[in-house]
């Protein structure tokens, strides 16, 4: 038989809500200490909530539940320092980013490093001036580390040769940096290039361009495929705001 538990005040984001018979929602939230779970709000979209502007994405929550099953019970939540406001290509990004955790991390599986990444992911994509970009591509590679997943970019697959800057690798999934003949293709790119991704030398336009190609084809490959909404919408709004062609 199993025993409810009680969690209290404990760091979490929202990652995804939806509604819930006639007043609640069911929340998925990333917490610090207990990893992915969803848990019930009742009551939480009535018109006299006191959670009404709290339980939202992005904003870092203190919240407590208890949990008996796989489904726990909400039953206290409030702003945990400053709010954060995302807008635009920002506020897509951080629903792609929340996307991610939802397909890449396992329910009550604790991931205190991808919650740290998270956290400065979102507190970075809140600032301005940010570079979007480069934030994204910072967080899917440490995302895909913590997961099981790093790339493999310390040296040519199959041996102990560290890459040669001036030589064409091809990027394997299986594998990792391939050497080959040839300079053009989708997932082929220098050495230097490689080496730059792995050190995150994101203020370098080539390799930013090059480690987005990459995580591009890397994150598919390990969500088997399935196209993620928010990333469809982004490329449909970046598409829409390009200059016609005369």
């Amino acid at each position: 038989m199993s025993v409810q538990r009680r969690v209290q005040q404990q760091a979490a984001f929202i990652l995804h809500h939806k509604p819930f018979r006639d007043s609640s929602q069911i929340l998925d939230i990333l917490s610090r200490e207990h990893g992915k779970l969803a848990v019930v709000a009742r009551g939480s979209r009535g018109a006299r909530s006191r959670l009404k502007g709290v339980l939202r994405p992005f904003m870092p929550l203190s919240m407590s539940w208890v949990i008996k099953s796989d489904l726990g019970t909400l039953t206290g939540a409030e702003v945990r320092g400053a709010p954060l406001s995302l807008t635009g290509e920002a506020l897509l990004s951080g629903y792609y980013v929340n996307e991610l955790v939802l397909h890449f991390l396992h329910r009550h599986d604790p991931q205190p490093e991808i919650f740290a990444a998270y956290a400065d992911t979102i507190g970075a994509l809140a600032v301005a001036e940010t570079d979007v970009a480069m934030v994204l591509r910072q967080f899917e590679m440490a995302l895909l580390r913590h997961s099981g997943y790093a790339l493999n970019l310390d040296h040519e697959s199959g041996s102990t040769n560290a890459l040669d800057p001036a030589q064409s690798y091809e990027y394997r999934m299986e594998q990792g940096a391939v050497r080959v003949d040839r300079t053009d293709g989708l997932l082929i790119f220098s050495g230097a290039i490689l080496a730059g991704i792995a050190e995150q030398r994101f203020d370098d336009p080539a390799v930013l361009r090059a480690a987005g190609r990459l995580m591009r084809e890397v994150v598919s490959f390990h969500l088997g495929g399935k196209e993620l909404k928010s990333r469809k919408v982004l490329l449909e709004m970046r598409s829409a705001s390009a200059p016609a062609k005369q």
